[in-house]
């Protein structure tokens, strides 16, 4: 068995981990899978903050910390794109062309910054909720909702969830928010995720699935 480490945005991301990617799927290929939540605020008690990117120095110390345990076979992330703090590597020298090609720029100097062997990053186009739009009727269903409660405008002009766009008000998590006010991220999404079912993720998701598959060759 393979340990793989995913350093994760926040409970959401966990979540998602822990009950779709890795038993039962990943098992199947031998590999243990333990997400870590990004820890965004430590006070002089000792306690911890999780959630959110808020700078990119906490988010490079969090990944060498990570990658200290030497049996892990691989350290990962899944982390948002949206949102990004200004510092983070690559932000500044980004380029007016699709998201596929922004997102390989940011994790290509992500992986040059951080320099090792092991470490693999991942960035969600644009955010985890993209993932949802896979099947945008199970959305409301989630929220006790019918699919008759739900109209998504304009999301049939991408060609994949992955790049609805990253908007103040159009991001994939504020077009969940303006129609179903009620939607809760740690709580709903993860939910939501598992009954669009993996498959359907990968399918229509490109820059996840090549991610998912990275992790079964490893």
């Amino acid at each position: 068995m393979k340990r793989i480490l995913i350093l994760c945005e926040g409970q959401t991301e966990e979540t998602f981990v822990t009950r779709i990617l890795a038993p039962p799927h990943l098992l199947r290929f031998d590999k243990v899978i333990t997400p870590t939540g990004l820890v965004t605020k430590k006070v002089k008690s000792g306690q911890e903050f999780q959630g959110g990117v808020t700078s990119y120095a906490r988010v490079r110390r969090d990944v060498y910390s990570l990658l200290r345990d030497s049996n892990a076979v691989c350290i990962t992330t899944m982390l948002d794109y949206y949102g990004l703090p200004p510092d983070f590597p690559g932000k500044a020298t980004l380029s007016a062309t699709t998201p596929y090609d922004r997102v390989a720029h940011l994790e290509k100097a992500f992986a040059e910054d951080i320099d090792h062997p092991r470490f693999r990053p991942y960035l969600m186009l644009h955010e985890f909720e993209a993932l949802l739009f896979v099947q945008p009727s199970a959305i409301p269903t989630a929220l006790s909702r019918g699919p008759a409660d739900a109209s998504f405008k304009n999301i049939g002009q991408f060609d994949s969830p992955e790049e609805i766009n990253e908007g103040e008000k159009t991001h994939p998590a504020a077009r969940i928010m303006q129609v179903l006010p009620g939607y809760r991220k740690a709580l709903h999404g993860p939910l939501i995720a598992e009954r669009i079912g993996l498959s359907n993720l990968r399918a229509r998701c490109p820059h996840f699935a090549a991610w998912l598959n990275y992790l079964e060759a490893l």
